[in-house]
């Protein structure tokens, strides 16, 4: 939108933030390093802020040879073109992951391929060198922060460092960007209007502003229109609706990768269909109950259409020799046996026990094509060529490995309603090196920024880790270059004058910060307990114990946990705390981090007491 430069403002900031993500977080800390003072929104509410980054497996793309990288990431992006001095820029980044991990973030960086022993590195090798056939391959690595996945440990540390900075850094949740405001006559960018509490607020930003809204996975009507696609479930972040897809576009910016997007799932992206609302499971590729025996997936017409058993790499399958992912079905099943059925039931290490809940039972072929929705002839063939290559040990549709294949039984049969994961789309605004933001004429659209997932230049073929490398490698970039010239000259600034400063004077005034201290009141033998070993923001409970110190009670104050599961550790951990007087109890199924939280906070809360029964 156009304003003239010298109209009223709601407040002023030198650099706004615009997604508290990996890469808006990354790029806030880097500008308010950088003498910034910063205003950082994002339309989440407090705990739920983060992004796909929060939900990622916090596995960070390097390598230790550069020459072998570069030609790795060109091999990635083929047959697309791409800009060289972004993607050498990136790549030297990717070199140095493990230098910035030590430098900014204050951890050692855990190389996997370091600790070749480690069952962090046993699990995740594959994803090391995703495509193992390219050119310079062998020398990418994955690093995480500490020795653990998918527990959002980068993601708290990345959050951690905006709290630390919280004298120069606003943050604002439940506040989404709503558009960017330009001078009508530079085309420079001037400043942003949020809504925040219900209202609309145009922010003056002095020197940059910093798109960082990640994707458009949770909005249909984008997926429709840029991927083609209406049956896609999102396995991060639930408030990725391209805010910044529309911004871009509202100022004149040149979009690119609009119709890619990464997947995941059991197989081939595909994940159990969740209800409506809610985020799809992420759930491991290795899984091999799954992959091998009396079971196949189906499409919509009730025949396979991949082998089940290969191992996909973010939901890339082969396609005559290049790695796509498969036209997403809108009502894919997963079939499987009674033999197989009984294998699942009795399989102890099972990451989600409860999935055999969502299963339908089919007593035999004409049963099983009515549930499936689909012709009988159809099914009952699947099944026959599946039986008939079962016995001869070759699959003639899709190669699966024949050691995979175990004839069906004549009933009954059970299914399984699945859906196509989607992990993340990577549309958006193109930016250079420098992470600015470029029109369609080619121009760079000055003070207008863009990092991470929104504008990413993963186009093509992805490997694991790539994406969060992207946010702190571009995050940083952005962040000291919206940053650049920035002087002490702008007042009202202090945590404790800024709210007042900003009644006084709207035009210099800033918003203050959601960010606050909390004050929990205990009683007689009440102890408080924090941790931040879920996967939502910290953990606050209140403990009760009686003059013996037995556990009578265990309140969760605070907690940002997941509504699925880990809303389930939160209503029923506590009970079995209290039951056993002891945080020694069963963790819940499929909320492994919320569960270990709890137990931690109220151990936590324990030593203060004096409990030994922690």
């Amino acid at each position: 939108m156009f304003k003239d430069k010298y109209t009223s403002w709601d407040a002023t900031y030198d650099v706004a933030v615009l997604g508290f993500g990996g890469a808006g977080a990354t790029a806030a800390r880097f500008a308010a390093d950088n003498g910034a003072k910063v205003l950082l929104v994002d339309a989440a509410p407090e705990g739920h802020e983060g992004g796909n980054t929060r939900y990622a497996g916090q596995v960070i793309s390097s390598g230790d040879n550069l020459d072998d990288l570069k030609e790795y990431y060109k091999q990635l992006a083929y047959p697309l073109d791409f800009d060289k001095d972004l993607m050498d820029t990136y790549v030297e980044g990717l070199y140095k992951i493990p230098e910035f991990l030590e430098k900014y973030l204050g951890v050692k960086p855990f190389v996997m391929g370091e600790h070749k022993d480690s069952p962090l590195y046993k699990g995740l090798y594959f994803m090391a060198h995703e495509y193992p056939e390219l050119p310079g391959s062998k020398t990418h690595e994955l690093v995480a922060v500490h020795e653990g996945v998918a527990d959002a440990a980068l993601w708290k540390n990345l959050r951690q460092q905006v709290l630390d900075r919280s004298d120069k850094i606003d943050v604002l949740y439940e506040t989404p960007a709503i558009h960017l405001i330009q001078d009508s006559d530079s085309k420079e960018i001037i400043g942003v209007q949020i809504k925040h509490n219900n209202e609309l607020l145009d922010i003056k930003v002095r020197h940059g502003v910093v798109m960082t809204t990640g994707g458009f996975e949770n909005n249909p009507e984008m997926v429709q229109t840029y991927l083609g696609e209406t049956s896609l479930h999102p396995i991060g972040s639930l408030y990725n609706k391209g805010d910044g897809v529309n911004m871009a576009q509202d100022v004149g910016a040149k979009m690119y990768n609009m119709a890619n997007y990464e997947s995941y799932g059991i197989f081939h992206g595909l994940t159990p269909k969740p209800k409506s609302g809610q985020r799809a499971l992420f759930m491991p590729f290795d899984w091999p109950e799954f992959h091998q025996g009396s079971v196949f997936v189906v499409g919509d017409d009730g025949t396979r259409y991949f082998d089940e058993n290969e191992i996909h790499r973010h939901g890339h399958i082969q396609d005559h020799g290049q790695w796509r992912i498969p036209n997403a079905q809108l009502h894919p099943f997963l079939v499987f046996d009674q033999k197989k059925y009984d294998e699942l039931s009795n399989e102890t290490n099972v990451p989600y026990p409860e999935f055999l809940e969502n299963t339908i039972k089919a007593n035999d072929v004409n049963e099983l094509a009515q549930k499936l929705n689909v012709d009988i002839d159809k099914i009952q063939n699947t099944i026959t060529d599946f039986n008939y290559f079962a016995k001869a040990k070759r699959d003639y549709a899709f190669n699966r490995d024949p050691k995979t294949l175990t004839a069906f039984n004549d009933g009954p049969f059970y299914i399984i309603a699945l859906s196509q994961g989607l992990l993340n789309t990577v549309g958006g605004p193109v930016h250079n090196a420098k992470a600015q933001v470029i029109d369609t004429d080619g121009e760079v659209i000055p003070k207008l920024y863009s990092a991470g997932e929104l504008g990413s230049m993963m186009g093509r073929k992805y490997n694991g880790g790539s994406n969060l490398a992207e946010d702190l490698i571009i995050g940083k970039i952005a962040g000291e270059n919206a940053a650049a010239g920035v002087t002490n000259d702008l007042t009202g600034y202090d945590a404790e004058t800024s709210a007042s400063q900003h009644d006084k004077n709207k035009n210099i005034g800033t918003l203050g910060s959601d960010i606050s201290k909390d004050n929990f009141k205990t009683g007689p033998n009440q102890y408080i307990g924090k941790s931040s070993a879920g996967m939502g923001n910290e953990i606050v409970v209140r403990v009760t114990v009686d003059d013996n110190n037995d556990i009578k009670n265990v309140e969760i104050l605070k907690q940002s946990e997941s509504d699925d599961y880990g809303l389930k550790a939160i209503e029923q951990l506590p009970k079995d705390i209290v039951a056993k007087n002891s945080i020694e109890v069963d963790a819940i199924s499929g909320a492994s981090a919320s569960s270990k939280a709890i137990k931690e906070a109220v151990g936590n809360a324990l030593k203060k007491s004096g409990n030994k029964r922690g």
